[in-house]
Formats: structure tokens, C-alpha cells, sequence
């Protein structure tokens, strides 16, 4: 049980360091994924299995009239909104990442990598290990060209002042005695991504930032060569991931949420994400 006012599990963001590679951790990812905690899913066992199940069979089965429908991509992938939801949610309890608006090459690379094996998540896997590149790329521009609202930011916090502090210098200084970069150095000054391949950091839970950052941090979550976020993840510490996702998760979509076509500056570390 949670203590009263706190908003959700007592906070430590993911898998601890201390326990990646034990038993528990094992099953826990064979069964879930990594950064999937259990009691974080907002959906009951047998409406996930529903829609899982929905999902497979949609994403499997082709027939002629499908095929010939330009605009049948929606009905294959209602699915995805059991758990993403339709304009994603940022509340203390929720997880589950938005996925519209994202970029296009952002999300075809997540899908490809829960596919082979870089990413890892139980349900994801299942969903996507048969489906073609070009199968993946379909899905992903679909979510990509929806252009939908975003929930309200809740300002609600259990992070303290000190916290929030330090998750803001992270995200917009950077740490320059341990060559940690500043997250706008990437992701925008605004934070909502760059085409092709960088994701938005604003819009998202701070349950999914930390688990995500956490992975990162336990060697859980890769990317292809050069793989920027593995560079910059192993050299963040539980505190530091604590404040950054804090302060992340508080943040006011900008009047203009989309991502930014080109960054002003070069990246400052080479990242697979943005081909050259």
C-alpha cells in the first residue's frame, strides 16, 4: 500500500542497480519487461490480454480488401490505444508513453528495436517479433501524423525543491565535470523532439521517464551504434535520474508541441537516432 498523499510506488524509478541480474529481476523482465513494473499498469490482467490478443490478430492478419484499403491502418492498431491511449496521460500513476506526434523515425526504431531484442518489454515483443520493416514503418507514421491535444500537465508533485532544482539544471545545463550533456542539447530547447529520430521529453509520465532512464542506467535498453542515450545513461546516478524525470514531468507543453525539423547546433555526442 502506498502511504497517504504519495502519488504512486515509493520512488525509485526502475529496476535498483543492486538487483539487475537477480532472480526477482529475471522474472520480473521475462515477464513484463524491463521498466514495466507490475503494479504500474493501469489496465486489469483480462482487458490487457483482450486487447493483446486484439492487436496480434490485427497486426497478423491481411486479407485482399485490407490490402486495398489506403486507410485501413487505423482499425490495426485501435488496439495500441488500450494501453498508449489516444493523446497519452502525464498523472502520478500513469506509465504507458504517448505515441502520437512523436517522429516518425523515433517510433520506427523502438518498434524495431522491441523486435530485435534491444528493448525490452514481454508484451511489445509478443505484439511486433513476426512484423516486417515495412509493416513497422506503416504503424509508426500513422501515430506519428496524429496531431491530437495533450492531456493537462498535473502540477502535483511528492519531488522536493532541492529535487526539482537540480532535475532542471540537468535538463537545461547539463553536468560539464562529469560530460553529461544538457537534455536541450538534443531534444530541443523546448524539449518536443527533432525529426527524424528524437523523442519529446515533455507529454510523457515521470514513472515511464525514470523507468526508461533507469534502463539505461542498468544496460536494460539499447540502441544501434552509435548509441548516445547508453553513453549518457551509465553516467547518471538514481539521484540524478529521480530529479531529472521529476522536473521533466512537471512541464507545460509549449504552444507549439511538435518536434523541431532540424537542432540549431550539432549534437554533442554522435547518436544513431540522426543519420548523417
Amino acid at each position: 500500500m502506498y502511504r497517504s498523499g504519495q502519488l504512486g510506488p515509493p520512488f525509485d524509478g526502475y529496476t535498483r542497480p543492486d538487483r539487475a541480474g537477480t532472480r526477482v529481476h529475471r522474472r520480473r523482465v521475462a515477464q513484463y519487461g524491463t521498466g514495466r513494473p507490475v503494479r504500474w499498469t493501469t489496465l486489469k490482467p483480462l482487458h490487457l490480454l483482450a486487447a493483446l490478443l486484439a492487436l496480434a490478430s490485427a497486426l497478423t492478419t491481411t486479407t485482399p480488401a485490407h490490402a486495398a484499403s489506403a486507410d485501413d491502418i487505423a482499425p490495426r492498431v485501435a488496439a495500441c490505444i488500450a494501453c498508449h491511449g489516444r493523446e497519452g496521460a502525464t498523472g502520478g500513476t500513469a506509465y504507458f508513453p504517448r505515441l502520437a506526434g512523436k517522429p516518425a523515425g523515433y517510433l520506427f526504431n523502438q518498434l524495431v528495436s522491441f523486435r530485435d531484442g534491444r528493448r525490452f518489454n514481454s508484451d511489445m515483443t509478443h505484439l511486433v517479433q513476426h512484423l516486417s520493416d515495412d509493416y513497422l514503418r506503416e504503424i509508426a507514421g500513422y501515430f506519428a501524423a496524429l496531431d491530437l491535444p495533450y492531456p493537462a500537465v498535473s502540477a502535483l508533485t511528492d519531488a522536493s525543491t532541492a529535487t526539482l532544482a537540480r532535475g532542471k539544471m540537468l535538463a537545461q545545463e547539463g553536468d560539464a565535470t562529469r560530460k553529461i550533456p544538457a537534455c536541450v542539447q538534443c531534444h530541443g530547447a523546448a524539449l518536443t523532439g527533432v525529426q527524424p529520430g528524437i523523442p519529446a521529453l515533455v507529454g510523457l509520465p515521470r514513472l515511464y521517464l525514470s523507468s526508461q532512464l533507469g534502463a539505461w542506467l542498468t544496460d536494460d535498453r539499447h540502441a544501434l551504434a552509435p548509441d548516445c542515450m547508453a553513453q549518457v545513461g551509465r553516467k547518471l546516478t538514481t539521484t540524478d535520474i529521480n530529479a531529472v524525470a521529476s522536473w521533466l514531468a512537471l512541464q507545460p507543453m509549449p504552444a507549439d508541441p511538435k518536434p523541431l525539423a532540424a537542432l540549431p547546433a550539432p549534437l554533442p555526442l554522435p547518436c544513431s537516432a540522426m543519420p548523417k
